[in-house]
């Protein structure tokens, strides 16, 4: 059974679906892996690192993908509308298999186009996005790997762009003040982001709508910044969502964070919400109230943003001196150690599904499977999806 690796050809993408430890794992499972040659530099990977470790070299696509029964990916293959539109110069959907196995973040909500074309070429497509918050999928899950990442990054980026010290230092000089670091979502990115700022001798501030996460920032050394009324300790559901809150809730709500966010140094915003545009955390008018030289990091930007004015893949300083931040692709940009973790993801999935006689052999059954499943044998089997692709083919 062969596993192809390719390397990443969507823009701005550093990351690769295998490391040397998870490729020397593959081979010890009996299965054959293929690495297209430079699929690791953007990750400090060479060729001869692979090579050692029992992968072959292939040195295009066309010849890493050839009859490939299994294909690890960062991110979703480019389609020939992809070329069409100037997004890559290969269709690389065209080179992989009818039946073959596709493992990668594929962002069907943001790409029905590509869900669909899945089908039509016979791939069997899974979201390795939508793997479900359960404990054996713990090890797989790399919405928390790659977030957790992110969330130190955007805070290492923050520091790099604040024009000043992230601790107190008292110098003979003189005192230079910690600075003031406010997160707003306490999921993965943002306790992680948390966590980093603190090391950096930020004072740290933190809020989110579920009520429980409060003794998790302030385990963190955090402060937690929030109504606290009856309604909010209401404001969690017996599954661990957050309830919908009053109108008026909403506004106390909001007018404790306006004047909180006054007083910062830097803003973190991590809100998202799967296929749906990222809530808005600041206005313009907060960013208005903030002081020169102060910094926002955007890590939803490229879902349309928590931070009004943020700009896809630029820094913006508005009129006031506030820098927004909007980089995309921030696991990217930690792109060794994304590769890693995320390999690993990889790999337990495939230790999962492996059978010492079958190979890795699918139980379409599976709780797992069945989350992360989009396609196969050429139909949409993802009920969120199927009818919608169904729609798009009657039009």
């Amino acid at each position: 059974m062969k596993i192809a690796i390719p390397r990443e050809r969507r823009a701005g993408e550093l990351r690769v679906a295998a490391s040397p430890e998870t490729v020397k794992k593959l081979r010890g499972l009996g299965l054959d892996v293929v690495v297209e040659s430079g699929a690791g530099l953007g990750s400090s990977l060479p060729d001869q690192v692979y090579a050692d470790a029992g992968a072959t070299i292939a040195p295009d696509a066309a010849s890493a993908l050839a009859d490939a029964d299994i294909v690890l990916k960062v991110q979703r293959p480019l389609i020939a509308q992809d070329v069409e539109r100037g997004e890559g110069d290969l269709d690389e959907l065209a080179l992989i298999k009818r039946g073959a196995l596709l493992l990668a973040i594929l962002n069907p909500y943001n790409s029905r186009e590509h869900v669909a074309a899945y089908a039509a070429a016979g791939v069997n497509a899974f979201a390795m996005e939508f793997m479900p918050r359960i404990t054996r999928a713990q090890v797989m899950d790399v919405l928390s790997s790659q977030a957790n990442l992110a969330g130190f990054k955007a805070v290492v980026d923050a520091a790099s762009e604040y024009g000043r010290a992230f601790p107190m230092m008292m110098t003979a000089a003189g005192t230079v003040p910690p600075a003031k670091a406010f997160i707003m979502g306490v999921g993965v990115a943002g306790l992680q982001a948390i966590a980093t700022a603190k090391r950096l001798g930020a004072i740290v501030s933190a809020t989110d709508v579920r009520p429980a996460v409060k003794e998790q920032v302030q385990s963190l050394g955090g402060s937690f910044v929030a109504v606290e009324n009856e309604e909010f300790k209401q404001a969690e559901t017996a599954g661990g969502y957050a309830k919908e809150m009053s109108d008026d809730y909403k506004r106390q709500q909001a007018a404790l964070v306006a004047e909180h966010i006054k007083k910062q140094d830097i803003v973190i915003t991590t809100a998202l919400i799967p296929g749906r545009k990222a809530p808005v955390l600041v206005t313009r008018e907060h960013v208005a109230s903030m002081k020169p030289g102060s910094v926002i990091i955007d890590l939803a930007v490229e879902q349309g943003g928590n931070v009004e004015g943020s700009e896809l893949g630029k820094v913006v300083v508005t009129d006031n001196g506030v820098k927004i931040v909007g980089h995309a692709n921030y696991p990217s940009r930690i792109a060794e150690s994304a590769s890693l973790l995320y390999a690993k993801n990889l790999l337990a999935l495939l230790q999962s599904l492996h059978d010492k006689e079958k190979g890795v052999a699918l139980n379409w059954d599976d709780e797992i499977v069945k989350a992360i499943a989009l396609t196969r044998d050429g139909q949409v089997v993802h009920p969120a999806f199927a009818d919608k692709v169904r729609e798009a083919q009657t039009v």
